[in-house]
């Protein structure tokens, strides 16, 4: 069996805010606000590609969040990875007993996430709520990002938790809840004789796209060089990556 775990934003959707152009399908909505967007190419793809192999959102969004995504009724999808991998849904239940183990995993940490929400109620840069997200992570949005990760940096404990950004947003998350890990913990999960396929374009897909046995990343990535890892341009990523990852 081969599963092909993929993230979501920029990897396969995008912002209402980014020009796809204008053959595109409308896969996530909020309150009547059209939010994201696949290009009609990769919608008719990713299709083919759900019914060849397991597709597997891998996706820092948090439930809620990933909640909103609705590829249809043509898109085949069994599980699902949300919260960095720390909620597993299973036909768009969440598994508990994984979620259980996952509060085991992380227990450590959540005295240095808290401390990190202190950090950033005293940041006079901060311009958003101050998220517990799903009870694993901290998010937030900050009008200084350099500023604020380096508060975060200089002051929390790297060995527990890692601070991350993606453009104004800010992310605390516990050190042993990345994607890499969690594609790992998800291989043992679904066992023996079988092959991982990934992609994203971020950083916090580096570790999820080094695990896997074979990965797919935007060429503006930077990670350590691994022959298995094609790097595509950047421009409609999604629409040259699924090809390809229909072709394996």
């Amino acid at each position: 069996m081969t599963y092909f775990c993929s993230d979501l934003d920029n990897t396969l959707i995008y912002s209402y805010r980014h020009d796809i152009g204008n053959e595109k399908v409308l896969v996530e909505t909020k309150e009547g606000k059209e939010l994201s967007y696949m290009t009609k190419v990769s919608y008719e793809l990713l299709k083919q590609v759900s019914q060849k192999k397991e597709l597997i959102p891998l996706t820092t969004r948090s439930l809620e969040q990933y909640s909103r995504i609705d590829f249809g009724n043509q898109v085949k999808i069994k599980y699902a990875l949300v919260a960095n991998g720390g909620i597993l849904l299973e036909n768009n239940k969440i598994n508990e007993d994984w979620f259980k183990e996952t509060n085991k995993i992380v227990s450590y940490a959540e005295e240095e996430l808290e401390k990190g929400i202190e950090i950033l109620k005293k940041d006079e840069n901060i311009c958003f709520e101050i998220r517990k997200v799903d009870g694993l992570s901290v998010f937030t949005k900050s009008n200084n990002v350099g500023e604020t990760i380096k508060r975060l940096k200089d002051t929390l404990n790297p060995d527990i938790v890692y601070v991350d950004y993606n453009g104004a947003k800010v992310y605390i998350f516990p050190e042993k809840l990345d994607k890499g890990s969690s594609l790992k913990r998800f291989r043992n999960y679904v066992g023996e004789n079988t092959s991982f396929v990934a992609a994203g374009d971020s950083d916090f897909d580096v570790p999820m796209l080094l695990a896997a046995d074979y990965g797919f990343c935007p060429e503006s990535l930077v990670l350590p060089e691994k022959e298995s890892i094609v790097k595509l341009a950047n421009h409609r990523f999604s629409d040259e990556m699924l090809r390809r990852v229909l072709e394996l």
